[in-house]
């Protein structure tokens, strides 16, 4: 068989002989300006993602009973990452010969953290918890994970009205998208019902009254104060089906619950008559709790991370995170809902139980056997290989 040669083929040869002279041409005639130590894009990328931030304490203020709230500044940096209104950030501190971190939801708005503010609401119930609002003062530092959470809202996939739900501290959230539509960070129209148990323990009452002056619309709702004289001005009793349809179209809005657990459940009982579609209702998720076992057993934890081997204690009856937390690792975490993935860790022997509902792993994550120690409790001896947080 004879080919044909082609005038386009003999160009492209003569082309690639001059490639490697032309290729040292303009190299020596280009500038001899060290390149940059630093890209504009890396800068960018800190910025909006910095992974654990340093941070102090700078105020803290009574909100209700038994809650208060806590205002931090960076310390490594001028301001804090842009955030969607609604998540959240996990707050870390040594206590005793423990390192322990919990999420919390920001109260602050996106645009006071890149004024270098960011403010927390926190409940006086666990033990970082308390520790927060017991022992904890300003000038202390702690390491606070950049904010991250999908309980927020969503252009493509939620209602242009909104309906809030907060029971007691889960208000936090809620501050802040309200501060967020108001000062046009976000485009939603938001009606807020928020449950406590009196007066006494609403928080942000003052804020929010100012905020309903301006476009939110706030309905307060009381469980235990019963007679006339005591809610005056207040809807009595719990958010039911009836209390919601007196105030909003339930069937053309998106709904956002946070609160505890029973709230969940109430709520969402008194939605299902509604049929309403699975992305028509969000919960923010709550961290996982200890089991309850009468006299849970004790085993032996193996935890590599990075060139050294740990041996520690795991009971029964906790998670694998809280083991390490209580022996001083520094083990990653964020949500400890078992739902963003941030300490996922290599199992490499023992028995091991999932929380229930809260398996939040992708399914090559289970193939190759890789668990989130946030949600997963021993169930006898074990091994695992954990990544460092920092």
């Amino acid at each position: 068989m004879k080919f044909k040669k082609q005038i386009f083929g003999f160009m492209d040869m003569l082309r690639f002989k001059k490639l490697v002279p032309n290729r040292r041409e303009a190299l020596a005639s280009g500038p001899d300006t060290p390149l940059p130590k630093e890209y504009r894009t890396n800068q960018q990328a800190e910025r909006l993602h910095p992974g654990y931030m340093e941070v102090e304490l700078t105020k803290i203020r009574p909100l209700a009973a038994g809650m208060k709230e806590f205002t931090f500044r960076r310390v490594d940096s001028s301001a804090f990452p842009f955030f969607r209104a609604g998540q959240y950030v996990s707050l870390q501190a040594k206590i005793g010969d423990s390192l322990v971190s919990r999420p919390y939801s920001i109260v602050s708005s996106p645009r006071d953290a890149l004024a270098g503010r960011l403010v927390l609401g926190i409940e006086d119930a666990g033990f970082f918890s308390s520790y927060m609002c017991s022992q904890a003062k300003e000038g202390d530092r702690f390491h606070m994970t950049e904010p991250a959470g999908e309980f927020h809202y969503e252009t493509l996939r939620d209602s242009k009205k909104i309906v809030c739900i907060a029971g007691g501290s889960g208000i936090t959230p809620f501050m802040s998208m309200a501060s967020a539509m108001l000062d046009g960070t976000e485009e939603y129209e938001m009606t807020l019902f928020y449950g406590a148990r009196d007066r006494q323990h609403i928080a942000y009452q003052g804020e929010l009254d100012a905020m309903a002056e301006k476009g939110l619309k706030v309905i307060y709702v009381l469980s235990d104060e019963k007679s006339a004289e005591q809610a005056d001005g207040y809807e009595k009793g719990f958010v039911t089906r009836a209390l919601l349809e007196k105030y909003t179209d339930v069937r053309g809005v998106t709904f956002f619950l946070c609160g505890p657990a029973a709230m969940y459940q109430f709520v969402l009982d008194e939605l299902k008559p509604l049929e309403l579609p699975v992305k028509a209702v969000h919960k923010d998720a709550s961290c996982c709790q200890d089991r309850e076992i009468a006299g849970p057993r004790t085993f032996s934890l193996t935890v590599r991370m990075r060139d050294k081997v740990f041996e520690i204690k795991a009971k029964e009856n906790e998670t694998l995170l809280t083991a390490m937390e209580r022996a001083g690792l520094n083990a990653p975490n964020k949500c400890r809902a078992g739902g963003c993935g941030f300490c996922h860790s290599k199992w490499i022997k023992g028995e091991f139980v999932i929380a229930e509902d809260r398996d939040g792993r992708r399914e090559a994550d289970k193939k190759f056997g890789f668990i989130h120690p946030c949600v997963t409790y021993p169930a006898g001896d074990m091994e695992i290989e954990v990544p460092a947080a920092y």
